[in-house]
């Protein structure tokens, strides 16, 4: 049996997050984004979404949050994936 260690998230622990908006962001985002990976699929309806995924620390969160939310983008999701 292993033991489970529990993950604190602190301000400047760098964690793996998946961020989910509308539409379709192009690949410049990336480069904005630090390492963040971002891909273009679809929903239900068949309209695009497009999802970041990356090494992200808080401050760089909400950066990346900040920039969204001043350009007028919606969020559909913010995840921790898991910790570094």
């Amino acid at each position: 049996m292993t033991k489970k260690t529990k993950q604190k998230l602190t301000l400047d622990r760098l964690a793996i997050y998946q961020i989910k908006v509308p539409g379709e962001l192009d690949e410049k985002w990336s480069h904005w984004a630090g390492l963040m990976t971002v891909t273009v699929g679809s929903d239900d309806d068949d309209l695009p979404i497009t999802t970041m995924t990356g090494i992200l620390d808080q401050a760089a969160l909400q950066g990346l949050l900040r920039r969204l939310y001043s350009l007028g983008v919606p969020l559909i999701s913010v995840i921790c994936v898991d910790f570094i």
